[in-house]
């Protein structure tokens, strides 16, 4: 094993065991192949992640994340809360796209490790069920929405849009007309949160 010069860290460590999981699938992918990936002894990859299904679980976590990241500063940003809400729920379908398109060996990847991983998912639905509550909650101080409960609303706006953005109807993301489902979908639900 070739001795690394530079630290090894939870970020370096999570980032190889991306590229393996992506070499190699969830199913073949293990902790010595994050380590030889690294240049390191598996109990360094140990001392940072105690056993193999936290480090998995670190992975989807951060994978995941990463779309509550690029959603945050929509909810954050300083414009009417309709243009936020169809602005947030483009990316979110823009994100999830992209993510099964560019690299669909990862994407197949996370559908297993996302299925092992009941906290992250949960935790990352909960993340992205209170943005959008935050925008609800600022429509109905504007007076733009007429929703009562911020958070039920927002919860029901996102298991409405679920087909465009649960990755179980990622096969369906590129079908012709699915722009247009959307846009329709959008559409429906903002004429229904207007007064």
């Amino acid at each position: 094993m070739a001795p690394t010069s530079e630290i090894l860290t939870a970020e370096r460590i999570l980032e190889a065991t991306e590229e393996v999981l992506r070499r190699h699938g969830p199913a073949k992918a293990t902790v010595v192949d994050v380590a030889r990936a690294l240049g390191v002894s598996h109990g360094s990859v140990y001392r940072h992640f105690r056993t193999k299904a936290a480090l998995r679980e670190a992975v989807t976590k951060r994978w995941l994340d990463r779309t509550s990241g690029e959603l945050s500063g929509i909810v954050a940003a300083d414009r009417d809360p309709e243009a936020r809400l169809r602005d947030w729920l483009a990316a979110l379908f823009a994100a999830k796209r992209r993510k099964a398109g560019d690299d669909p060996e990862l994407f197949a990847t996370y559908m297993v490790l996302t299925d092992e991983n009941g906290p992250a998912v949960g935790e990352h639905i909960t993340d992205l069920t209170s943005q959008l509550a935050r925008i609800i909650q600022a429509g109905i101080e504007t007076g733009d929405f007429t929703a009562t409960d911020p958070q039920a609303t927002a919860r029901a706006v996102f298991q409405a849009t679920g087909r465009f953005h649960d990755p179980c109807y990622a096969r369906e993301w590129e079908e012709p007309g699915a722009e247009a489902d959307f846009a329709s979908v959008v559409d429906l639900l903002v004429r229904g949160l207007r007064p």
